[in-house]
């Protein structure tokens, strides 16, 4: 059961208003054009606005909240998060408010899913009025960070073992904020909040922290197939702050704690995951290109479950600008396969059907597509059996080799004499290969050259014996009509 709307109930009203029904769907269809629900919804704001004292605040965070969150927030997620003091050493809570005053001070503008306890908008159409005026609300995601860190920050937070599957429930706030702090500050990134005491405090003990284990966990839901998994046996141990960084992609973040202290760059978590992997794994450009740039990094490290480098994480997911930094690297092998099912880049990148990455790969000329993997499928066989055309044509297609060129070095090996040396000694000569007319087809092109002038002349040899035959054909003809026939037949 869902709570009542004073809104929603008013324009019913307004429509049983009619007497007829003509005139009630007439209604209808007049209240549901966006100038009226806009002029409606903003009414109702300013009535929210209007309170008095703290619900006021209360009712606009609440709404914040509800039309900002990555999912839908249960009922003591939202009291927690309106509960917080940016910045505050540990939860109050005393401070913590009631659903039922969230419901009021919001004035019905958001209801309670009695089935799923969780907080929603009326409809989708206020959703839609908020996001259509950002001005409402003033740098939400950036706040929803804020709370976010400040919550796990908590002493009562720090003190939990970083192996829970899940958070207690006197704490309900700590598993939405362990998953989706970072996805709020790469949606609105403020300098306060991505380089504070907040965010590095926390990434500086990341692998300690109860939510590096939970973030993992709830990756590992909601990860696509093909990306890898979490075995939480292992726990977050070597998920450093630079893991965490390099998995949201918060580039400043990184930026920071490189120049905070020395870290091992290539530290592995329980999956044999560097920092360079997740952030090939997620995409994340920046920060590849900044992890790229430390003199220590190791660009072709495995992982344990696949046995993949993070080149083959980049072409797995089809993130053509982190594939592009990788192969700009003398030390990145691109012929390199995984060692559980032997794939190489260019097999993954055709099997998912990434056309972008296949071209980057095929452009290069030490990539081979005719290396199998271990089910002897290759490059094109993947893509054929996925019926991809464009990127079967890619890889039909011939490898064009580069024009060849005249060998420079011969023509240095055997230099011209000295003019003055000729006079002096007449039996010296000039060096074919030194003279430009010499040989004007590259030793390469030679070949191709000869079989040419030999397929003119044989045409040209045919063409001439079929005329020859030709003509002594009508020359035998004239004769035997000269001998055979009699002189009154003759022309």
């Amino acid at each position: 059961m869902v709570c009542r709307l004073p809104l929603v109930s008013r324009n019913i009203d307004t429509i049983l208003g009619e007497v007829t029904v003509f005139r009630r769907r007439q209604k209808l269809r007049e209240m549901t054009k966006c100038n009226h629900l806009g002029d409606a919804y903003a009414r109702a704001l300013a009535r929210v606005k209007a309170q008095e004292g703290g619900r006021s605040r209360l009712g606009m965070e609440a709404l914040m909240w509800v039309s900002n969150s990555e999912r839908p927030l249960h009922t003591s997620e939202l009291c927690h998060a309106l509960g917080v003091t940016i910045g505050s050493p540990d939860l109050n809570i005393e401070d913590i408010p009631t659903i039922q005053t969230l419901l009021a001070c919001s004035l019905g503008l958001i209801t309670v899913d009695a089935s799923s306890s969780t907080v929603l908008l009326v409809n989708s159409s206020l959703q839609e009025y908020l996001s259509n005026n950002p001005s409402l609300f003033q740098s939400p995601h950036s706040m929803i960070a804020e709370v976010c860190l400040t919550y796990l920050n908590f002493q009562c937070v720090r003190e939990l073992s970083p192996t829970l599957s899940s958070a207690p429930q006197t704490l309900p706030l700590v598993g939405y904020a362990s998953s989706y702090w970072g996805k709020h500050i790469r949606k609105e990134e403020t300098e306060s909040v991505t380089r504070g005491p907040l965010a590095l405090g926390l990434l500086m003990e990341f692998e300690k922290h109860i939510s590096s284990q939970l973030l993992l966990l709830h990756y590992d839901e909601d990860r696509y197939w093909w990306e890898p998994g979490f075995d939480k046996r292992g726990g977050p141990k070597g998920f450093t702050g630079l893991h965490g960084a390099a998995f949201f992609g918060i580039t400043k973040a990184a930026v920071a704690l490189l120049a905070m202290k020395e870290w091992d760059i290539n530290t592995t978590d329980t999956m044999g995951r560097t920092a360079l992997a997740w952030a090939a794994i997620r995409g994340h450009e920046g920060i590849v290109k900044i992890l790229l740039q430390q003199k220590e990094v190791k660009a072709d490290t495995t992982d344990i479950e696949y046995g993949r480098t993070p080149l083959l994480w980049a072409t797995n997911g089809g993130h053509e600008g982190v594939v592009k930094l990788l192969l700009e690297r003398e030390d990145i092998n691109p012929n390199a396969a995984d060692t559980k099912f032997a794939q190489t880049p260019l097999i993954l990148a055709a099997e998912g059907g990434h056309e972008g990455v296949v071209k980057l790969l095929l452009e290069r000329d030490d990539v081979n597509p005719d290396i199998p993997d271990l089910s002897g499928k290759t490059a094109l066989q993947w893509a054929s059996s996925y019926e991809d055309t464009r990127i079967v044509e890619l890889l039909s297609a011939p490898k064009l080799s580069p024009p060849a060129l005249v060998d420079t070095d011969i023509v240095l090996e055997h230099p011209s004499p000295d003019p003055s040396d000729l006079l002096q000694n007449p039996s010296l000569s000039i060096p074919s290969a030194s003279l430009p007319w010499s040989n004007p087809f590259p030793s390469d092109t030679r070949p191709l050259l000869g079989i040419g002038i030999g397929s003119f002349m044989i045409i040209f040899s045919l063409a001439f014996l079929f005329s020859f035959l030709a003509a002594i054909s009508l020359l035998l003809i004239n004769h035997f009509i000269t001998i055979i026939l009699p002189p009154s037949f003759r022309g």
